[in-house]
């Protein structure tokens, strides 16, 4: 049974919410799970994450695989250095980590000439 770290989700129409789930590979996504590991609000601003830091790395400990989009919030909340930094002895309170901010997406470019063709065709 292979193990994945993902992305659960919960909520209503046009305003999700998502749980972070340890769930078998071959489930549903919104299948049973074997452990809730915390929560994503990507609705509000900032967005809402939590997380059970000890459950998440035992999971990872005991191979499972994170998500991509998983591993991306992880690294945004700076999951991996408080790990490393509780590997060398030094307690969460000391690293004093804070989330790194979402990074500002640009607008795409619309290319006009191309939108009047599909009018006129």
């Amino acid at each position: 049974m292979t193990v994945k770290i993902r992305l659960a989700r919960m909520g209503r129409k046009n305003v999700s919410r998502f749980r972070i789930v340890a769930i078998d590979n071959h489930k549903k996504r919104d299948g049973h799970c074997l452990e809730v590991l915390g929560t994503y609000n990507p609705q509000v601003n900032p967005k809402q994450f939590s997380i059970k830091t000890e459950r998440v790395s035992f999971w990872l400990g005991q191979g499972a695989q994170p998500s991509e989009t998983i591993h991306n919030l992880l690294k945004q909340d700076r999951f991996y250095e408080k790990v490393e930094g509780i590997k060398k002895g030094l307690g969460a309170d000391a690293l004093n980590l804070e989330r790194i901010p979402d990074r500002k997406r640009k607008p795409k470019k619309i290319n006009k000439g191309a939108e009047e063709e599909k009018k006129s065709a």
